[in-house]
């Protein structure tokens, strides 16, 4: 029991509010019933997928178990949100992409594509974040007339995401050349 805390089976609640005086990075959890519903311990209320994914937006730092067996569900259920994302107004990625990713399963270089995307991602949010500090204030016709600009500045803007990109798509292209090698090698084919 945190804080007096406890969920609707009598459990006691592993995580508190962020404004309980916690530190800000604790772990939210939330537990899965076999009803499909959701309990965040931190407010002792069933919430919503609609919710979960607000706490994903708002950068909450969450877990996701199964209630019976402790099993951690927190990638089903990002996933799950991804796919209500993807299957209402305006999916993120194309048939071609998804196609792509579906293809890296199972491949030699699925560890390689997953490091790839997600350091990618990650870049891609740094810049995103560097932007949204730096533009407080900017009218929606400024934004307008920045997003109008020439390529040539819009690549300086992006040319450290570019380089990190090309940096990780070279490092994985490396490793891959040296599984390669130490496969034909164990072959007895050298090259």
């Amino acid at each position: 029991m945190v804080d007096g805390h406890h969920d609707k089976d009598g459990g006691a609640d592993p995580a508190t509010p962020a404004d309980s005086g916690l530190a800000p990075d604790a772990v939210r959890v939330i537990k899965k019933y076999p009803n499909r519903r959701l309990y965040d311990t931190a407010t002792s209320a069933y919430i919503t997928l609609a919710e979960v994914r607000q706490l994903v937006m708002d950068s909450v730092l969450l877990v996701v178990r199964d209630a019976k067996t402790g099993e951690d569900l927190t990638r089903s259920i990002l996933l799950q949100i991804i796919l209500e994302e993807e299957a209402g107004g305006a999916p993120m990625f194309s048939e071609a992409a998804l196609a792509n990713i579906i293809r890296f399963y199972g491949h030699a270089m699925q560890g390689f594509m997953g490091a790839y995307i997600e350091k990618n991602m990650q870049a891609f949010s740094d810049i995103q974040s560097k932007l949204t500090e730096r533009s407080a204030g900017i009218t929606p016709e400024m934004w307008t007339q920045f997003m109008k600009l020439q390529p040539p500045l819009m690549q300086s803007l992006l040319g450290n995401y570019a380089e990190q990109s090309k940096s990780s798509f070279l490092q994985m292209q490396e490793q891959w050349q040296k599984q390669t090698e130490q496969m034909l090698e164990a072959f007895g084919l050298k090259r």
